[in-house]
């Protein structure tokens, strides 16, 4: 027995890496397996205490950084990008921490300080309620439980991430954290998958507060008919249709801007993949490696469900809810949430959170308490979101993705054997299907239970269709392949409850039929400039005004303006008027008839070109006429000089400035069917719009014997205004001119290419 423990301290790597507390607590573990039938005893103990001290004695956290650092090199290109090379993965991952902290340690603190819930010590009381709904799923003892549980591999690989940037911030003294002054290698379970809304984060706020805060009354929140539609584009083309015979990856993550860094991570263990890495994530979550590639889609799979609970409450005070024939206490437990106050000290609200069987107790409708249950596996989530990166072929990520960790995502993929494939989220609760489950169930009706996970063959996942496409676009999966597209009829509701949208009748169409792919077409197809929403609601716009009496002045008024929307091609630019009016007109009409389009249950569009009267459709143009004409000096304002792109700042929050520099941006939102995406609004008083949302990273990948790849990330690489990375793509972002990917050292090598190269703490 003590030479286990001896061992385990003196020689195991990942054992004297790992924290000190952690490593008692893996004594501890160890001890209790190992010593299970004897007697704890005051010389086991004493023994033990001082093995543990010389332990801690043996080296210090520095010299370990710096021995780690030595098998690590950083090269920096000529766009700033990182390639990190590691002598293991583990001194991979502790590089890539240590780069993306170079780059921007303020959004990888800001991240984490969301998933473990301190997020209101750094923001104030404000932040009370996030923090509030991230502990009721994440609790630091329970990942800490977890981590020591965790294969030894993966342990060693969440003990480097702790230690680079746990260096970084060592090297840097400069650097102030807001909150976290030290990172724990139990952090990374918090924030296990990479999608920009985590399922937590499903949950209302307002709500929530109205539930835990007495007197608070939630407002009904009102719904943006022009919010940008989360999510993302993906498409695989099989080497059949393609000129060179190799398959290829569109990577389109929609996400808010600047919110990955783009990196490579190679080992001599195997790992050798780049792409779009989540702020303070070791892993690429959307990217390729030598032999494959794979782009995630945010999806509408129902893996997230609500009961509504039958509450008793007894004399004594005790609360119960109903299940079956049975009364079942709630189970309590209390958080506390630490927050800044407003003269900046520290200060603590208790509360006291209710569980049932199915969940936390998340708001209350009439009588009901409403519980909701969703994908609490950190563990194999994060062991999914890296074991992707170092698939080598199908059966390898198939065979990572049966861990069912993956709760929203859709997945497409594409490799270098030729085979490419729709993935469907694999995290599906089975259930009952004659429940509605995208509404509370009666959660006093052991019937509405989860009844485990479906199986990955379950899933409505699609490989190599005779078309040689697949795609998605947040739309549902059963237009994945056109014609060859799975049945929607051969699964249940809740498998996928989502619909058909604009982006999805546009990828139809540049992919139906096409045999002659290239890398640089599919660039060019991922930024094809038509708008489909757009043809069932100009056509209203015009006959509207086509039926309007000669003698009514708003036919003089828009005579112009139709004529233009009349020659008009539904195509998107920067040197386009009818642009401006179309997306004006959309902005002010929409306000006008979602609600009631929401009402009779239609498409927005649908209920445009079927039931808006005349007068709304023209209306709208009079006031977006208007609105250009006093915004910009004429209506006869290019699209360009409105939609505009601009970094002047570091803020997670970015402000916008009129008077400062921008560049012209062609593409829409998504909303209206572009593939490009670009979520832009005039903010604060500005008369410009300016985007927020939408294309952030964009890749084509070709596999081959060699990979071939072309990139794009919006602004730059760096969070430092002061660095030329930090706004050096911008220009290129604007109009989709993709650069070349240096995925091989051989193509760094050449003249130009290499900015730096150095050790980290260099």
């Amino acid at each position: 027995m003590f030479l286990v423990i001896f061992h385990g301290l003196f020689v195991d790597p990942d054992f004297r890496s790992s924290p000190a507390p952690l490593r008692a607590e893996i004594l501890k573990a160890d001890y209790n397996v190992i010593n299970s039938n004897m007697k704890k005893t005051a010389f086991f103990a004493f023994v033990l205490f001082a093995l543990v001290s010389a332990g801690f004695a043996q080296s210090s956290e520095r010299e370990r950084w710096e021995l780690t650092a030595k098998n690590v090199t950083i090269t920096r290109d000529h766009w700033g990008i990182a390639h990190v090379k590691g002598k293991t993965d583990a001194d991979a991952v502790f590089g890539a921490m240590y780069a993306q902290a170079e780059d921007d340690f303020n959004r990888i603190e800001v991240n984490y300080l969301n998933s473990i819930g301190r997020l209101a010590e750094a923001e104030g009381e404000r932040a009370i309620w996030s923090d509030l709904r991230q502990k009721l799923f994440i609790d630091e003892q329970e990942m800490k439980r977890l981590y020591l549980e965790s294969p030894d591999w993966l342990r060693k690989l969440m003990n480097a991430w702790a230690d680079g940037l746990n260096y970084y911030l060592a090297t840097h003294p400069n650097v102030k954290p807001r909150v976290i002054t030290k990172f724990e290698p139990w952090m990374p379970l918090t924030f296990s998958e990479g999608s920009i809304g985590g399922d937590i984060e499903s949950i209302n706020l307002g709500q929530l507060r109205q539930f835990y805060d007495a007197g608070f009354i939630a407002k009904a929140e009102e719904i943006d008919p022009m919010k940008e539609p989360l999510g993302s584009n993906g498409i695989a083309i099989a080497p059949a249709i393609t000129k060179g015979k190799k398959a290829l990856l569109l990577i389109n993550p929609h996400t808010s801007f600047f919110f990955r860094s783009e990196l490579q991570m190679t080992s001599e263990e195997g790992l050798n993949a780049y792409g779009a890495s989540t702020w303070g994530q070791f892993f690429i979550y959307q990217g390729f490696n030598e032999r494959l590639g794979w782009m995630h889609t945010s999806s509408s799979v129902d893996s997230i469900d609500e009961w509504a609970e039958t509450i008793v409450r007894k004399p004594d005070g005790k609360t119960f809810y109903k299940h079956g024939g049975n009364e079942k206490p709630l189970t309590s437990k209390e958080i506390t949430i630490k927050y800044r106050g407003a003269n900046g000290a520290i200060a603590e609200r208790k509360f006291n959170a209710q569980s049932t069987h199915h969940g936390p107790i998340v708001r209350k409708e009439g009588d009901k308490w409403i519980s909701v249950g969703l994908m609490n596996d950190p563990v194999n989530a994060l062991m999914q979101s890296y074991g992707r990166t170092k698939a080598k072929n199908y059966e390898d990520f198939k065979k990572v993705m049966e861990l069912r960790a993956n709760s929203s995502n859709a997945t497409l993929y594409a490799d270098a054997d030729g085979n490419i494939a729709y993935i469907h989220p694999n995290f599906v609760p089975r259930r009952d299907p004659k429940f509605d489950w995208t509404k509370p169930v009666d959660g006093s009706d052991p019937a509405t239970d989860w009844k485990g996970l479906h199986e990955f063959s379950e899933l409505p996942n699609l490989k190599n269709p005779r078309n040689g496409w697949v795609y998605n676009s947040n739309n549902w999966p059963w237009s994945a392949a056109g014609d060859q597209s799975l049945k929607q009829s051969d699964y249940s509701p809740y498998i996928d409850s989502g619909t058909e949208n604009a982006r999805g009748i546009h990828a139809l169409r540049v992919l139906k039929d096409r045999k002659d792919f290239t890398l640089e077409s599919l660039n060019t197809t991922a930024y094809s400039t038509y708008m489909p929403w757009f043809e069932k609601t100009m056509p209203a716009v015009i006959k509207a005004w086509d039926g309007m009496a000669g003698t009514n002045p708003t036919k003089a008024k828009l005579s112009e303006q139709i004529k233009l929307l009349r020659a008009w091609d539904q195509r998107w630019a920067t040197t386009s008027v009818p642009t401006s009016l179309a997306i004006f007109w959309a902005d002010d009409v929409l306000r006008k008839v979602a609600g009631p389009a929401r009402t009779a249950g239609m498409a927005n569009e649908d209920y445009l070109a079927t039931r808006a009267t005349p007068e709304t459709l023209l209306n709208s143009l009079v006031a977006a006429s208007d609105k250009l004409q006093a915004d910009f000096g004429t209506w006869k304002t290019p699209w360009g000089e409105i939609n505009r792109f601009q970094r002047i700042s570091p803020d997670i929050v970015h402000p916008f400035d009129d008077a400062k520099p921008s560049i012209p941006v062609g593409f829409v939102s998504g909303n209206f069917g572009s593939l490009a995406s670009y979520g832009a609004r005039p903010f604060r008083g500005s008369k410009k719009w300016y985007g927020t949302y939408g294309n952030s990273f964009v890749a084509v990948v070709e596999f081959g014997k060699k990979v071939r790849a072309k990139a794009i990330t919006a602004g730059g690489e760096s969070g430092d205004p002061q660095s030329k990375h930090f706004n050096d793509q911008a220009e290129r972002y604007s109009t989709g001119s993709l650069r070349e990917v240096y995925f091989y050292p051989e193509q760094l090598k050449e003249k130009g290419k290499i900015s730096r190269v150095y050790r980290p703490g260099s």
